[in-house]
């Protein structure tokens, strides 16, 4: 149990600005992670132990990728009783991401609209904060590293980014996650097209068994996906998948749709909606996924999940596993256990 509930602190960090509140929150969790301070957010984790993609999960519930992007708190987030923790995007080289403000919250929906842009210090300096995460790993905590491009390099070149991000993470990662669905980078998304998406994969794929080989582990490699695809979409998106050996998919990212918050200050900000919003449209394309990729196929269910129920939700869609990131932020710690004990005892 965390010694300073999250219910004092938060209209605090309500009062602030989103993403000031947001490198406030993470500066003083990277300088007070593995201390005894920890105790002010830390939960005990739930033990749900679960085999996934060859991977043992102590139990379901995972931190999404964007919240720490620079993988600066991978010990101080995992002390909130999570399974497993997903860092980045990183892109090869740092950015600076897109001009502030690029981020709004939408508290009437539970909401949040970012446009951060991978906004990340760089490959070296996210490595280097992957090396110096301890505690978690080896509590037996799972490690998800999370690669994009960067915003300058043309679309047409975006398997070079890829490629040198992948070899960058691979001997740090227990799985690598492959971004093409955040809408804040120009064209990203066009990744997720047929022809491209297996351009894209085989690459990938063929980089990895390579590394594979060369660090004599084998660290499976996710595809993250939008939740604003049709069905036809999604059928294209998993048959490539399971064509090009792709280990899991991890569904969905933010939406760009805007029907949920019609009428909401802040609702017709550029960016990626995120939050309860995106819940329905989420739970949407694991069912789809589930039912094109059949049983045993590894999915990751992410979006809009803010209590324990809506947990299970994502694992009677079809997830095998749940992260959350908005609803941490609206909800605070105590939210991991909650989802990890509903979904032991679904």
């Amino acid at each position: 149990m965390a010694l300073v509930p999250y219910a004092l602190t938060r209209p605090f960090l309500f009062g602030l600005d989103p993403e000031a509140a947001h490198e406030l929150t993470l500066d003083a969790i990277a300088r007070f992670q593995n201390t005894p301070l920890q105790c002010l957010w830390a939960h005990s984790r739930v033990s749900d132990p679960v085999s996934v993609a060859g991977l043992k999960f102590p139990n379901r519930i995972g931190l999404a990728a964007g919240l720490d992007k620079n993988g600066r708190c991978i010990d101080g987030l995992g002390a909130m009783g999570f399974g497993f923790i997903e860092v980045g995007t990183v892109t090869p080289k740092g950015q600076p991401g897109n001009p502030k403000p690029r981020m709004f919250r939408l508290p009437e929906a539970d909401a949040l609209i970012n446009r951060l842009g991978f906004n990340n210090e760089g490959l070296d300096s996210f490595l280097d904060n992957v090396r110096r995460a301890t505690s978690f790993r080896r509590n037996g905590g799972i490690l998800g590293l999370n690669i994009g491009k960067n915003a300058a390099t043309p679309i047409e070149n975006a398997v070079d980014d890829y490629l040198i991000a992948l070899d960058g993470v691979y001997p740090h990662a227990d799985y690598v996650t492959v971004n093409i669905s955040s809408p804040n980078t120009k064209n990203l998304r066009a990744l997720q097209s047929d022809e491209a998406l297996d351009a894209l994969l085989s690459r990938l794929q063929e980089r990895r068994q390579q590394l594979a080989r060369q660090h004599g582990r084998n660290a499976p490699m996710f595809v993250k996906i939008a939740p604003d695809l049709d069905e036809a979409q999604v059928k294209v998106i998993a048959a490539t998948l399971k064509n090009n050996g792709i280990d899991g998919v991890i569904a969905t990212n933010t939406t760009i749709g805007r029907d949920a918050v019609k009428g909401l200050k802040h609702a017709e900000e550029t960016g990626g909606l995120s939050g309860r919003p995106v819940f329905e449209s989420s739970n949407r394309v694991i069912a789809q996924l589930r039912a094109e990729l059949g049983a045993g196929y590894p999915i990751i269910g992410v979006g809009g999940v803010l209590s324990g129920a809506d947990a299970q939700a994502k694992l009677r869609a079809g997830a095998d596993l749940v992260q959350v990131y908005t609803g941490l932020i609206y909800r605070g710690p105590a939210l991991a256990g909650e989802c990890a004990r509903a979904m032991r005892s679904r």
